[in-house]
């Protein structure tokens, strides 16, 4: 018995140091140091909030960029990627209902980058690759009434390199790259 009670004393201790004190201690350094990153990294427009650079989001109009598509349809709760093996038929039909999309928006694309029909790991990458965007350049120049040549640098200017030269892949956040986009377009 006496086992027993010191297991749940303990226990008991545990749960209020792990459960409650240590997530307050970080939750609260986090919101002083850090507090956009604390808060989601969220993107305002006024007092709107317009996104987060670490979600992507689904974006329709052939004005704007497009995210890579999301196994999970843009839903946080039901962040997943697809989970489907590379040489199943569902993935290849996967990819070339994804790839009819595409060449349906802007037939002449021809050489489309793999983020552009393929899902994430998460289902919500943010990020495209700088090819991902460039090949959207032609249908938001048509849509849009830019030149090519304006989409290009303003993609150009939102690169994103290899963080401490190394890690990951050069990107352009789609959110960002929208919001730059908007600007420019005339109402």
């Amino acid at each position: 018995m006496k086992t027993t009670l010191t297991a749940i004393r303990v226990s008991v201790v545990l749960m209020i140091l792990c459960g409650l004190i240590y997530p307050a201690v970080t939750t609260g350094f986090a919101q002083v140091l850090f507090p956009g990153q604390a808060d989601g990294s969220l993107v305002r427009s006024g007092s709107t909030v317009i996104g987060s650079e670490l979600l992507a989001q689904s974006t329709l109009s052939p004005k704007l960029f497009h995210p890579r598509a999301s196994a999970a349809k843009y839903d946080p709760a039901a962040s997943a990627g697809s989970n489907r093996a590379v040489g199943s038929s569902d993935y290849v039909k996967g990819i070339a209902e994804q790839i009819a999309a595409l060449k349906k928006e802007d037939p002449a694309l021809s050489d489309i980058p793999a983020d552009l029909v393929t899902t994430s790991g998460s289902g919500f990458d943010p990020d495209l690759s700088p090819e991902g965007a460039m090949a959207q350049i032609p249908r938001i120049s048509k849509a849009s009434g830019l030149s090519e040549q304006q989409l290009r640098q303003l993609a150009d200017s939102l690169i994103r390199n290899r963080q401490l030269g190394v890690f990951g892949e050069p990107r352009v956040n789609v959110l960002d790259l929208n919001i730059a986009l908007l600007k420019r377009i005339k109402p």
